[in-house]
């Protein structure tokens, strides 16, 4: 029978033996990442630890997004990078603390509801090309330390148990389900090279992981207005790209299980995360799609997977490093490679044909952009503007106004399609204001009224009828159309010609 343990939500129910397994496996895995993210921004090995440690332990507990892991991130690391070269790990502690005060600003005030205008292409890029760093950075693995391809044997036998690593994780799930696949290829790579004394590389030559416990420490900076300004800019970009790498994995994961994670909830946590790491020697993070994946498919689906890893890397830290330290990197870097092939949207090629080809462009221009420039905050935030660009252009063509005079000669423009500043120009072609007969009603029954350009249409169609000694009626308006003119009458002389036959002005109150 399985042993069942309820830990901070007792709404879910956690599978105890596969939650611990799993939480180990991503312990394992989150040690070469941190230690690289780490060395990318240019500071210690144990300042990415320490944040993987400080981010996975408090955003398990206080996270919207149960079996979801942070940690130190490529994302952060890129951001901060300058910053550490030009002034220092000091000044990068108080940028952290700073960005998780936004971060938790931002969850307070509802922010999280902004991932409703990410659009599925949008995901589906990001997704990929998140899948293609995965991929490259593994690549790094198949080099030496000038930079060159290893050669000869050492580059067979590299293959050979990476290639093992990935057939074992995707074969052993097909036999049994009992431990996590990623965790028995680790472990069987790990007797394999020591049993046979393979010569290979391992965690312990890319960095030394040994350590203590976070040490707490306020950040070392002239607390001035000068200091403030510089951090700023800084923080505020870590946290933008914190809380959309976040969201999206939340929303990426939610999928998975079929389940909803809370993406305010999930800020909060983000950016208290980010907090306790600043004063924790931590360099700060955000969610990690890889070791989310990696938690997810071992069959996590709680809280304590994550607290688990956590709590393990911090004794891997403090008690093991040695022993990790000589872990094959091999097996790490296929266990990395199959979560590659597992983030990659598969799905979205063969729609290519299926999709318009505007959501065509903004996936693969996404994808490009992640995968180019690392940059998941600037390529999230220029699909966005092109789906909503492209939204706004199909919509402004697809206004129509069907023409009839009906048997007392008023002539009828039926509006179809929404009204709004990319609309108006054709709105505006719509109408013959000098041949139209003595009487004009423009009906709204199929369109809305929906920003400031559209209410100067509006105002500016009836001034051209009035102009010419005509009258003109505005039929079947919306309450929100109603309260969108009343509130522009402050703003500009909204002429809309009274006919309480079809209740067109906006009620006086």
């Amino acid at each position: 029978m399985k042993k069942y343990f309820n830990l901070f939500d007792l709404s879910q129910k956690v599978d105890y033996k596969t939650e611990v397994l799993s939480g180990l496996t991503v312990a394992l895995a989150l040690i070469p990442e941190a230690v690289a993210f780490a060395l990318i921004a240019g500071l210690s090995p144990l300042t990415g630890l320490y944040a993987a440690f400080v981010m996975g332990l408090v955003t398990s507990i206080l996270g919207g997004r149960p079996g979801m892991i942070s940690g130190a991130t490529g994302a952060v690391a890129v951001v901060i990078a300058t910053l550490a070269i030009s002034h220092g790990k000091e000044y990068i502690f108080a940028t952290v603390v700073l960005a998780g005060i936004i971060q938790v600003s931002a969850g307070l005030l509802k922010m999280g509801k902004l991932m409703r205008l990410v659009p599925h292409p949008v995901i589906f890029g990001f997704v990929n090309g998140l899948a293609i760093i995965i991929f490259m950075s593994q690549l790094e693995q198949f080099k030496d330390a000038e930079g060159a391809w290893l050669q000869g044997d050492t580059m067979y036998m590299l293959l050979g148990l990476v290639f093992l690593t990935m057939f074992i994780i995707w074969g052993l799930p097909k036999l049994s389900k009992a431990i996590p696949a990623s965790l028995v290829a680790i472990l069987t790579i790990f007797g394999i090279v020591v049993f046979f004394d393979i010569d290979t590389k391992t965690v312990g030559d890319i960095a030394s992981i040994q350590g203590g416990f976070p040490p707490f420490h306020i950040p070392v900076i002239p607390y001035t207005w000068e200091s403030f300004v510089l951090i700023l800019p800084y923080a505020a970009i870590m946290a933008g790209v914190g809380l959309i790498e976040s969201l999206l994995t939340l929303n990426i994961i939610d999928e998975i299980t079929e389940t909803r994670g809370r993406g305010n909830k999930e800020a909060v946590a983000q950016g208290t995360a980010n907090i306790l790491s600043g004063v924790f020697s931590g360099m700060g993070g955000c969610a990690m799609i890889g070791q989310s994946l990696i938690n997810i498919s071992s069959g996590a689906r709680a809280r304590l997977s994550g607290i688990v890893a956590a709590i393990m890397l911090l004794v891997f830290i403090m008690f093991g490093a040695n022993l990790i330290e000589k872990l094959p990197m091999a097996a790490l870097t296929g266990l990395m490679i199959m979560v590659a092939i597992g983030t990659f949207e598969w799905a979205s090629l063969r729609t290519i044909n299926k999709m318009p080809k505007s959501d065509i462009f903004v996936m693969v221009l996404v994808t490009l952009v992640t995968a180019v420039l690392h940059n998941l905050a600037l390529a999230v935030i220029i699909g966005v503007i092109i789906a909503a660009l492209v939204f706004a252009w199909d919509n402004a063509k697809r206004i129509r106004a069907r023409k009839h005079v009906d048997e007392k000669g008023v002539k009828h423009y039926e509006i179809y399609g929404p009204l709004f500043f990319g609309s108006v120009t054709v709105f505006n072609s719509k109408f013959d204001v000098l041949n139209d007969p003595d009487e004009v009603i423009i009906d709204f029954a199929e369109s809305r009224i929906v920003d400031m350009s559209a209410i100067e249409a509006v105002n500016k169609i009836t001034e051209r009828y009035q102009k010419v000694g005509k009258k003109i009626h505005l039929k079947h308006l919306s309450a929100d159309c109603k309260n969108l003119l009343k509130n522009a009458e402050d703003i500009i002389d909204v002429n809309v010609m009274e006919d309480p036959k079809y209740k067109l002005v906006v009620d006086k109150v």
